[in-house]
C-alpha cells in the first residue's frame, strides 16, 4: 500500500481546537480514588450540557447508554509509555492502555443513561473527576458497537474474574495482590 505524505504534512503540527459542550459532575475528586472503568463501579453522576447545545439532546432519552467524550483536564503528563493500573509491573505503550496521561488527553466512557431533565443527564458508571469538561456525547448502539470474538491484548492475560467486586481505583489496584492465570 502506498501512503500519501500529503496528509501528514498538512496535519502534523496543526492545532485542533475543541470547545466543551458541558461539564461532567461526579463524587470523584482525586485520581487515586476514581474508578478506572465505569463498569466496575455504579457511581452516579450528572452531565450538564450547556444551554446552547441543549437542542442536541433531543431523543437521547430513548437510549439506555451513551458514550461521553471528555478532556482529561487534570492529566499530569504526556507519556508514550506508562504502567497501566491493571498491571503495575510492566510499562505499556500509551495507545495500548487507557491512562489519562496521553499526547492528547482525551477520554471516553460508556455510561448508563438513567434520566434526562432539561439539559441535565443523570448517568451511572461515572469514572471521571468532578468538573471534567465534556467534549461530545454519542449514543451507544448495540447493532453498531458490539463485536464478537474480540482480542484484548495484554488485558486478556490479567486475572480479573472477580474485578467487578473490587474497588477498582488506582489506589486499591496497587494494594491488591494479582494472581496471573
Amino acid at each position: 500500500m502506498s501512503l500519501s505524505k500529503e496528509y501528514g504534512v498538512k496535519w502534523k503540527d496543526t492545532d485542533i481546537i475543541f470547545h466543551p459542550i458541558g461539564i461532567i459532575h461526579s463524587d470523584h475528586t482525586e485520581h487515586e480514588n476514581t474508578p478506572i472503568q465505569g463498569i466496575f463501579n455504579p457511581s452516579v453522576g450528572y452531565i450538564e450540557v450547556f444551554d446552547e447545545f441543549k437542542a442536541g439532546l433531543a431523543d437521547v432519552e430513548s437510549f439506555s447508554h451513551i458514550y461521553a467524550f471528555y478532556y482529561f483536564h487534570r492529566a499530569t503528563g504526556k507519556n508514550l509509555v506508562q504502567k497501566p493500573f491493571l498491571d503495575g509491573e510492566k510499562e505499556r505503550g500509551i495507545f495500548a492502555i487507557r491512562h489519562f496521561n496521553r499526547p492528547n488527553p482525551m477520554g471516553m466512557s460508556i455510561m448508563e443513561l438513567l434520566e434526562v431533565q432539561d439539559n441535565i443527564l443523570k448517568v451511572s458508571g461515572v469514572d471521571v473527576l468532578d468538573g471534567t469538561p465534556l467534549l461530545d456525547i454519542k449514543p451507544y448502539v448495540r447493532q453498531f458497537d458490539h463485536r464478537d470474538e474480540v482480542k484484548c491484548g495484554w488485558v486478556d492475560n490479567q486475572h480479573m474474574d472477580d474485578i467487578a467486586e473490587w474497588n477498582s481505583t488506582p489506589k486499591e489496584l496497587r494494594n491488591r495482590e494479582r494472581v496471573k492465570k
